[in-house]
């Protein structure tokens, strides 16, 4: 105990002596100052408003916080089981019920619009952020400035660099104003959680205002989350996938399966076995968690075990694969999945 406390005091003094020398205060301030001129001149030439940068780069700040988690994003270590617990609550589950009666009208308007069943566009809402209520804290050209000057590798300074160029645009278009562009400590924006090139890809003005506002207009939120899914191709008559049970020594029968997609770019894809089409799937044995056949519907779906051998088993189709789209990761596809199927008949 006292060894440990005496290495924590002199590292302490050490940090504290490095902190206060002019090099380390002053030459990280100076170099985003001047990265920032280098910001400012490269967005002036593609055409972003003179004021509007003069407004938004005015005592802009450096953010060690971003990097600070940019550096330390940790291994994604939770199980699926206590990944569904946290998010898969009666708060979100009654609420996302709440959120289709209230917005009845705008959800049905944009699911027609779209092809794309309202039940999925308020899963992603309530996941992304709390449908609404939580959008992140952060500047989002703060974030981003911070970041393209000082993440830990050039790769990703590149790619922040990228994502503020794609935010001043957003600004000089005027869909927001400075102030109000906040988002996730990454630069994740609005209701549905959108980098800025992804809002350039995505995001839509379905009120025809000359805003894409998926900070605060609920028609645009819900059509780009729709928009997103509709441009993976969507399929409208289908949902997303079921739990199956599976039969004895499945094990063996799985082992000559091999990945459905090797090579995706997308690696949650990799995890799942070789489509078959559920009458195949029949014919080996698996079932609905019911007990009853799965349905006599010509249509793929590949196998997916969250949790290895020991857990749950499920079927997903190709809707489920537009999710990742989204969001490349099987456990947020699983609940996204699972949280829309509570919204069943809601509307």
């Amino acid at each position: 105990m006292t060894g440990s406390f005496l290495f924590f005091t002199v590292f302490s003094l050490i940090f504290l002596f490095f902190l206060n020398s002019p090099g380390f205060a002053q030459d990280q301030p100076e170099g985003f100052k001047a990265w920032l001129e280098d910001i400012r001149a490269e967005a002036l030439e593609a055409g972003i408003d003179a004021g509007l940068l003069e407004k938004t780069f005015a005592n802009l700040e450096f953010d060690p916080k971003v990097v600070e988690l940019e550096g330390r994003q940790p291994e994604f270590t939770t199980t699926y089981q206590g990944y569904a617990n946290s998010r898969l609550s009666d708060w979100r589950i009654n609420k996302g019920r709440e959120m289709m009666v209230q917005y009845r009208d705008e959800l049905g308007e944009v699911g027609k619009a779209y092809g794309v069943q309202p039940r999925f566009i308020v899963a992603i809402w309530g996941l992304e952020t709390n449908y609404g209520t939580y959008i992140g804290g952060f500047n989002v050209v703060r974030s981003l400035a911070s970041l393209g000057y000082g993440a830990p590798r050039d790769n990703r300074k590149a790619l922040f660099k990228k994502e503020l160029m794609s935010a001043l645009r957003i600004l000089d278009e005027g869909h927001i104003a400075p102030e109000d562009m906040e988002g996730s400590w990454a630069g994740a924006m609005g209701q549905g959680q959108f980098m800025p090139t992804s809002f350039f890809a995505y995001a839509q003005d379905f009120d025809g205002d000359g805003k894409r506002d998926i900070w605060t207009n609920h028609k645009d939120i819900f059509a780009s989350i729709a928009y997103d899914l509709q441009r993976h191709k969507w399929q409208p008559d289908y949902t997303w996938g079921r739990q199956v049970t599976l039969p004895e020594g499945f094990a063996e029968i799985a082992s000559g399966f091999k990945s459905a997609n090797p090579n995706a770019g997308c690696r949650a894809e990799r995890s799942h076995l070789s489509p078959l089409t559920l009458n195949e799937w029949n014919e080996l044995g698996l079932r609905r968690i019911s007990g009853d056949d799965l349905p006599d519907v010509n249509i793929s779906a590949r196998l997916y075990r969250p949790a290895g051998e020991t857990g749950p088993a499920y079927l997903v189709y190709d809707n489920y694969v537009r999710i990742l789209r989204y969001n490349c990761s099987n456990f947020y596809a699983l609940v996204v999945g699972r949280l829309s199927d509570y919204f069943r008949g809601a509307l």
